[in-house]
């Protein structure tokens, strides 16, 4: 059922595009961001749930 519905949408294939370049686009921003932050700012970060 769901397949009939999705093939009659005009440009459906555009969707797909975009949600990988997002998910793509995020996971480089995240991994430029943790090469890029000094490693005493990352032990902040990783400290902060164990401490009251």
């Amino acid at each position: 059922m769901y397949k009939y519905l999705l093939q009659s949408v005009e440009g459906i294939q555009w969707f797909a595009i975009a949600a990988l370049l997002i998910f793509f686009s995020t996971f480089c921003f995240a991994l430029i961001r943790v090469f890029f932050s000094k490693k005493s700012n990352l032990d902040k970060m990783a400290r902060l749930p164990l401490e009251d």
